[in-house]
């Protein structure tokens, strides 16, 4: 049960990883504008904190405190979907590759909702 367990922190933490990487990758893209400019600093300050944050969860000292650094990520997730659903509609041209990564904010902020729900259910936190 351990393996699956850390086999699935894993996954999770190699997901926030890639999605945080693509995002880098997607705003040097955008035009260069100042509201643009704006929107990515702010898509990169989220997406990056996702993966950040879930691993800043592997050294929580109880299990609260990886509760909370999981609520952070998934903050953080719910963010990156705003971000990206306002890039995709001030950009057009960018839209199906932002709609892919919407769509990976979408499944990650499942999982960690999941999670969440999952941990605080076996132990009041």
């Amino acid at each position: 049960m351990k393996n699956n367990n850390s086999d699935f922190k894993q996954q999770l933490i190699r997901r926030s990883f890639t999605l945080a990487r693509k995002i880098i990758v997607l705003v040097d893209k955008f035009p260069k504008k100042r509201s643009a400019w704006v929107i990515a600093d702010q898509l990169l300050r989220s997406a990056t904190s996702i993966g950040a944050n879930i691993i800043e969860a592997q050294a929580a000292s109880s299990k609260r405190d990886f509760v909370n650094f999981l609520n952070h990520a998934l903050k953080s997730g719910n963010e990156t979907k705003f971000w990206l659903a306002l890039a995709r509609d001030l950009d057009s041209q960018l839209s199906e590759e932002i709609n892919e990564l919407l769509k990976e904010a979408d499944e990650l902020v499942k999982i960690l909702g999941s999670s969440i729900s999952t941990l605080r259910g076996k132990r009041k936190l």
